[in-house]
């Protein structure tokens, strides 16, 4: 299925079981949706954000009737990585429903640049997953999507944090302890460039906040979804050096991993062969040499490319659109595998 005629829509759900990081009402699941829509539907441009814009999400069709004629479409859920949002993994959805999936992105609270950004949102990993799972269970059972997502077929794809976030739904298990041991022997690796001090507030905010608490607490749970099928883990971050060697090996979905071998936020080999070496069904393929964490980013409209260069400005020779295709075309490669 090729037909480039792809929808976009997102909207705002509330969930109820989990507290908003302030404690003053339920958690907010802001998500956005590419699928296949009717041929004919009215495309036009999508900048991010109006006005100036960072970047496009190329030509959609905002709020168009799904594709008729198909009952049930594969469901691939994608997490984007620390402070950025759905939008931003944009590139890679919209070339997975060109292939006639519906491809279901969140802005995860308290650690997206569509909000304040919130240290605990940047320091409670295992609430993307969660989030993801609650979007699936709404968006299959209710709106414009009630019916027509083929649960027997759900993949999850995600970039830098939401690498760990895939993994997570698959079964991976958290003890941050881990992560901090790791950190101590690679500094480096301490903290986002958007909140560099995260290990200097986990004490005050156990102490202050209650919603801080009984999060940190539920960390070592399972946040296995038992619909996935297989995982992709673009550039996946330091987080992931939190994961059990035990809860790795358990996992059996196919992991495919992506990563350039020029990460400096997310160390080819600290993170990416890492977990190549320990898990029982993966693979692990370089983006290239000279590829860097940011080169996922999406390709930088002219405002943008002149600030803020390290998010926008590639290593001499490497063509970020040209990764992009790579890393969707592989991402693809991982995701329908299981299913020859």
């Amino acid at each position: 299925m090729t037909d480039q005629c792809i929808g976009f829509r997102g909207g705002l759900l509330l969930d109820e079981a989990r507290s908003n990081w302030s404690g003053e009402g339920p958690r907010p699941v802001r998500w956005s949706a590419w699928y296949p829509a009717a041929p004919g539907s009215l495309m036009q441009e999508i900048a991010i954000p109006p006005g100036r814009p960072f970047y496009s999400l190329g030509l959609l069709a905002p709020e168009a009737a799904i594709r008729p004629g198909i009952d049930r479409f594969p469901v691939v859920l994608i997490s984007h990585g620390t402070g950025g949002s759905a939008s931003g993994l944009g590139w890679l959805a919209s070339a997975l429903a060109a292939q006639g999936r519906v491809v279901l992105g969140v802005d995860h609270h308290g650690n997206t640049g569509v909000e304040a950004y919130r240290a605990e949102g940047f320091l409670c990993w295992w609430e993307r997953a969660r989030d993801l799972s609650f979007l699936l269970d709404c968006l299959s059972s209710e709106g414009a999507f009630a019916g027509r997502l083929d649960l027997s077929d759900v993949t999850a794809a995600g970039f830098s944090l939401g690498g760990y976030t895939t993994l997570a739904l698959a079964g991976a298990i958290t003890e941050t302890e881990r992560m901090m041991a790791f950190v101590k022997d690679h500094p480096s690796t301490a903290g986002p460039q958007e909140m560099p001090d995260l290990a200097g507030q986990i004490e005050p905010l156990l102490a202050s906040s209650a919603v801080f608490r009984q999060s940190w607490e539920r960390q070592s749970q399972s946040y296995r979804d038992e619909r996935l099928r297989a995982v992709v883990a673009i550039a996946p971050a330091p987080p992931v050096r939190g994961f059990t060697e035990e809860s790795l090996r358990d996992i059996h979905l196919p992991v495919t991993i992506l990563c350039g071998e020029a990460d400096e936020e997310a160390p080819y080999d600290l993170c990416s062969a890492w977990l190549n070496e320990r898990l029982r069904n993966s693979s692990l393929t370089s983006l290239g040499k000279d590829v860097g964490h940011y080169t996922l980013l999406p390709v930088a409209a002219e405002t943008a490319a002149r600030y803020n260069a390290q998010y926008w400005v590639d290593a001499p020779g490497v063509d970020r659109a040209a990764v992009h295709a790579t890393a969707a075309q592989l991402t693809l490669a991982g995701l329908v595998g299981p299913a020859s």
